[in-house]
C-alpha cells in the first residue's frame, strides 16, 4: 500500500490536531501536547511529565475514527492487527481504568486508544481501514511491550507515556517502517539505548525520557533525521558522541543523566534548526565550546549543574534569539561582559554558584529590562550573596586553556567547513 494512503489518518487527523510545543523556563523542561483528536482527552505537560501526547491525568472516553463492523463483514488486512493487540493485551497485567475491556472481538477499530484510518477517500472503494495510531497516554497500564506489535505495519503514531511498562523495546519494532512518533516516556523500561529506533526510517519524534535506560549513547542517534530527541531522566553515561553537531533536531534534551566528558566541539556548529538543548545535571567538564552561537538560532541553552570551567566564549554574543541561558552550578570564571548581557531576546540569565569575578555595566541594566538575572554565590566584589572570600582565592580550572576565537570575527562567518568539526560517522541506519 502506498505510504500516502497509509498516512491519510496522520495527515488529516493527527497532524491537524496534534501540536507539540517545547519550551524551557528556568531550566525545567516543559512538553505541551494535544492528544489524537476524536475521543481523546487533552492535557498540559509539566517538567516531570512525559512527552508529546496527553499529560494531564487523562481518563479515556473513546477510541479514534472508529466505525462499527457491519454484521458478517470481514476485514482481512486487520487480522495482523488483531493478533498483535490480543498478544499485547495478554502481556498487560494491570488495567485499572478498564481500557482493555473494549479490546474484544476482531473489530480492532472499536478498541479504545486504537485509531484507524480509512483510505477510501483516496483509494478504491474496496480499500479497508488500517491501524494508523495508538494513543494510550496516562492509561496506567502495567505490562510489557510484545514483539507482535510489529504486525501493526501501518502504524504512524505510538504514544504510551505515563504507564508502567517494563522490560525492553522489542527488536521487531524495526518493522514499523511508517512510524513517525514514538513516545515511551514515563514508564519503567530499561536496558541499553533502544537501537531499534535507529532502524525506523520514518521516525522523526523520539521520546524515551523518565525511564531506566542506561549505557552509552550511539553516535548514529545524532546522524538520524530526528526533529525531537528526549532522553532526559534516564541513566545514560559516558561521553556525548562527537557528532552531536550532525543532528538536524530542533530540540535535544539530555538532562538528568550521568553523561561525562566535554561538550563536543561540534555543538557550536549545529545550524539554525536547533532551538532548545539541555545538558543540565550531568557530569560534564571542560570548556563551553568556543563555536557556540556561530551558526545556531538557539532559544534555550541549559548547561547547569555540571562541572564546566573556564571563561564564557565571546561567541555567546551571537545568540541573538536566546531567551533562557542557564549556566548555574558550574565552575565558570572570568567576567560577564557586555556582549552577553546585551543579548536582545534574553528573558532569563542564571549564573549562580560559579566563580565569576564581575559583570559589566550592561549586565546591571538587565534588571531595568525586566530580565531575570541571578548572579548569587559568585566572587563579585561589592555584591550581596557572594561566596566567602576564601572560596574565591583559588579559581577552579585556572590552568585550563579554552580555545578563543578572535573578537573581530563576525557571527556565522567562520570560514571553516562545518564537517571538519564533526567526527565522521557511519551512515544512518
Amino acid at each position: 500500500m502506498e505510504k500516502s494512503c497509509i498516512l491519510t489518518f496522520l495527515i488529516l487527523i493527527l497532524h491537524s490536531t496534534t501540536t507539540k510545543a517545547f519550551s524551557v523556563r528556568g531550566g525545567v523542561g516543559v512538553g505541551v501536547g494535544v492528544g489524537v483528536g476524536v475521543g481523546v482527552g487533552v492535557g498540559n505537560g509539566n517538567g516531570n511529565g512525559g512527552g508529546g501526547g496527553n499529560n494531564g491525568g487523562v481518563v479515556w472516553v473513546g477510541g479514534g475514527i472508529n466505525r462499527p463492523e457491519p454484521p458478517g463483514s470481514s476485514v482481512p488486512n486487520l487480522d495482523g492487527a488483531y493478533k498483535a493487540l490480543q498478544a499485547w493485551k495478554s502481556a498487560i497485567t494491570e488495567d485499572p481504568l478498564k481500557i482493555l475491556d473494549s479490546w474484544v472481538g476482531s473489530n480492532v477499530c472499536s478498541y479504545k486508544g486504537v485509531f484507524c484510518s480509512n483510505p477510501q477517500d483516496e483509494m478504491a472503494a474496496s480499500a479497508a481501514p488500517v491501524v494508523a495510531g495508538i494513543d494510550l497516554n496516562h492509561a496506567n497500564l502495567q505490562g510489557t511491550l510484545v514483539k507482535e506489535l510489529s504486525l501493526l505495519s501501518d502504524l504512524s503514531l505510538l504514544h504510551l507515556n505515563s504507564n508502567r511498562f517494563t522490560g525492553t523495546v522489542p527488536d521487531t519494532f524495526r518493522d514499523l517502517v511508517f512510524l513517525e512518533e514514538l513516545d515511551l516516556s514515563n514508564n519503567q523500561l530499561s536496558g541499553p539505548f533502544p537501537v531499534v529506533t535507529l532502524y525506523m526510517p520514518a521516525l522523526i519524534y523520539l521520546d524515551i525520557r523518565f525511564n531506566y535506560f542506561s549505557g552509552s549513547l550511539p553516535q548514529e542517534l545524532f546522524s538520524k533525521d530526528l526533529d525531537a530527541i528526549f532522553l532526559n531522566n534516564n541513566q545514560f553515561e559516558g561521553e556525548i558522541p562527537q557528532n552531536l553537531g550532525s543532528s538536524p533536531a530542533s530540540v535535544i534534551n539530555l538532562a538528568n543523566n550521568k553523561l561525562s566528558g566535554n561538550i563536543p566541539a561540534s555543538f557550536g556548529f549545529m545550524g539554525s534548526k536547533i532551538k532548545e538543548i539541555l545538558f543540565l545535571n550531568n557530569q560534564l567538564t571542560g570548556c563551553i565550546p568556543e563555536g557556540v552561537g556561530l551558526f545556531t538560532e538557539i532559544q534555550v541553552l541549559d548547561v547547569s549543574f555540571n562541572s564546566l570551567m573556564g571563561h564564557l566564549p565571546d561567541t555567546i554574543s551571537c545568540l541573538q534569539d536566546i531567551e533562557v541561558l542557564n549556566l548555574a552550578h558550574n565552575k565558570l570564571s572570568g567576567e560577564l561582559s557586555d556582549v552577553i548581557c546585551s543579548l536582545r531576546s534574553l528573558a532569563n540569565l542564571t549564573v549562580a554558584y560559579n566563580f565569576f569575578s564581575g559583570f559589566s555595566q550592561q549586565c546591571s541594566r538587565l534588571f531595568f529590562r525586566n530580565v531575570g538575572f541571578d548572579f548569587s554565590l559568585n566572587c563579585i566584589p561589592g555584591r550581596d550573596m557572594q561566596r566567602p572570600q576564601p572560596e574565591c582565592s583559588v579559581i577552579p580550572g585556572g590552568s585550563l586553556s579554552c580555545l578563543r576565537i578572535p573578537k573581530p570575527l563576525f557571527c556565522g562567518s567562520l570560514a571553516v567547513s562545518k564537517s571538519k568539526y564533526i567526527h565522521p560517522t557511519s551512515p544512518s541506519p
